[in-house]
Order: structure tokens, then C-alpha cells, then sequence
């Protein structure tokens, strides 16, 4: 798992990555910060050079799950806002995907709403889990589990990501990292 880096570089990267979801301007930028080298270098300040081999491996494995989708237009529905919070879940990029989903929690309403919401819940457990927070990463897990129990959305069924995300909030000191559930996806027609 890849933890989050400190708060000026987190926040950087994350735009990019987002961005890298449509743009090819910024999938080559996440590429050059994954190997590394002078334009990762750049990114970060004296005090945080420390950092570079974790800006080098999120921005990594952001680009290894970016780099055979299509570009074209930032996601403007929801069923695109969460095909792409699929690819970056699949990254691992949790925080990411909280990033990507919130402002569409912010504008929805009734039940799609609490059901963002339980997703969103669900990225920043996995994110806090990745920082080490145990008491954070449980209760949101725990949360999110409940919250998306029975319900639907995009035509995929998320009982059995909730029942999951129950499990995972169930052990986390002896957490594995290959018990994260897929992301819920519609099947396809």
C-alpha cells in the first residue's frame, strides 16, 4: 500500500491524477514522476525530498491504471465520474478517488446522495488504513458498510462491497491489503 504523501505535494498530485483521467498533457507528467529524476525533483521542497520514492510510486501506479484508457472530457455524468473512481480505485489511489467523487456527493440528493457518501467513506478508510490511522480507518469503514448496505447505484449492486468493507473494519492491526474489494461496477448489458 502507498501511504499519502505530506499535505502540499498529497494535494499536487492528486490534480494531476485526476487530470491524467483525461488529459494526455497530464498522463505524461504522471509518467515523468513516476521514473523519477529531475521532474520529480522539482515537485518537492528541501524538507520533503525524503518523499521522492513515495511521489514516484503513487504517481506510478496512478499512471500504470491510467495509461490504456481513453482520453477525452472530464467526467460530466455520474456512470463516467464512477467508471473513472473504478480505475483509480483499482491504483489504490483512495484518496483520489475520494477527490473525484466529493463534489458529486455535494450536488446529489436522497438516496444517491447517502450512497456517494457511503463510496466517498469508503476511499478515505482505505486512505486512513494506508496512513496508519486504525481509529479512522475502522470507523468509516464500519460506516460505510452500513451505509451502502441494500442499495444500488449506476445499476450496480453494492451489498456485496458493503458486506465487505464490514469485514475489512473487523481486522485492521493484521490488515491485508489483497482484502480490499473491487470496486462495485454495473454489469454489463
Amino acid at each position: 500500500m502507498i501511504p499519502t504523501l505530506p499535505l502540499a505535494p498529497r494535494n499536487r498530485l492528486a490534480e494531476v491524477i485526476l487530470a491524467a483521467l483525461h488529459d494526455a498533457g497530464a498522463r505524461r507528467e504522471l509518467a515523468a514522476l513516476a521514473a523519477g529524476g529531475p521532474e520529480a525533483a522539482g515537485w518537492l521542497g528541501d524538507a520533503e525530498r525524503a518523499h521522492a520514492p513515495l511521489l514516484a510510486a503513487r504517481a506510478a501506479s496512478a499512471s500504470a491504471a491510467l495509461a490504456s484508457r481513453p482520453l477525452g472530457r472530464a467526467a460530466r455524468t455520474l456512470a463516467a465520474r464512477l467508471d473513472d473512481a473504478a480505475a483509480l480505485w483499482d491504483a489504490r489511489c483512495f484518496f483520489e478517488v475520494h477527490e473525484l467523487l466529493e463534489p458529486a456527493w455535494r450536488v446529489a440528493e436522497g438516496e444517491a446522495r447517502e450512497t456517494l457518501q457511503g463510496l466517498v467513506q469508503a476511499a478515505v478508510g482505505y486512505q486512513h488504513l494506508a496512513n496508519g490511522n486504525l481509529h479512522g480507518a475502522r470507523a468509516l469503514l464500519a460506516e460505510a458498510g452500513a451505509r451502502l448496505h441494500g442499495r444500488r447505484l449506476g445499476g450496480a449492486e453494492l451489498e456485496p462491497f458493503a458486506r465487505a468493507l464490514a469485514r475489512s473494519s473487523e481486522d485492521l492491526d493484521h490488515f491485508d491489503w489483497t482484502a480490499v474489494p473491487g470496486w462495485p461496477r454495473a454489469p454489463h448489458a
